[in-house]
């Protein structure tokens, strides 16, 4: 099955912002989309993310932070049936308000495709701690995390998009068994 990888920007950003992730995902033989998404909340955007990405098991859905947290509410649907979630600096809470990440995670149960998490261990987003008590809330989870970046994976991007790649290609096999 030929796979599709939709990508959410971060909150300032709109899809031509993700256009180097989808030429970084292309170089490796992955076909991807940027997809437009309205400023506001993560929850308000879900209905803009479930008209413009079809619901089906060839679509990878993902995003840079706010991006990824709405393709993840969209995951979360009892009837989604993305293949995976890939999600690059997910904002786990504010920052400086870590008190925001049971909400921020509360779906994350729900969510039935594997997921693939990448992090830098300085994000003020993310604190690493929480992060990696609340990926146990995932049933298939993939955490990689980048000592000493912050909210970006821009100096660790070719390495990101190779660990894209080997994930996809990992959940494609388990997928054909």
């Amino acid at each position: 099955m030929d796979l599709h990888v939709y990508l959410g920007h971060g909150a300032a950003g709109n899809a031509a912002s993700m256009q180097r992730y989808v030429e970084g995902l292309a170089r490796r033989g992955i076909t991807a989309s940027g997809v437009d998404l309205p400023k506001g909340t993560a929850e308000a955007a879900v209905p803009t993310w479930r008209r413009s990405v079809p619901n089906d098991p060839g679509s990878v859905v993902g995003g840079q932070s706010y991006g990824g947290r709405v393709a993840s509410l969209a995951a979360a649907e009892p009837d989604a049936e993305y293949v995976a979630l890939v999600c690059y600096s997910y904002p786990l809470h504010p920052p400086g308000r870590p008190e925001n990440t049971e909400a921020r995670t509360s779906h994350w149960p729900a969510i039935r495709c594997p997921v693939l998490l990448l992090s830098g261990e300085a994000d003020p987003f993310a604190r690493i701690a929480l992060l990696r008590d609340r990926v146990n809330l995932l049933q298939d989870v993939e955490l990689v995390t980048y000592r000493g970046l912050g909210h970006t994976l821009k100096p660790v991007f070719e390495d990101a998009m190779d660990r894209t790649a080997a994930f996809l290609e990992r959940v494609q096999k388990a997928d054909a068994r």
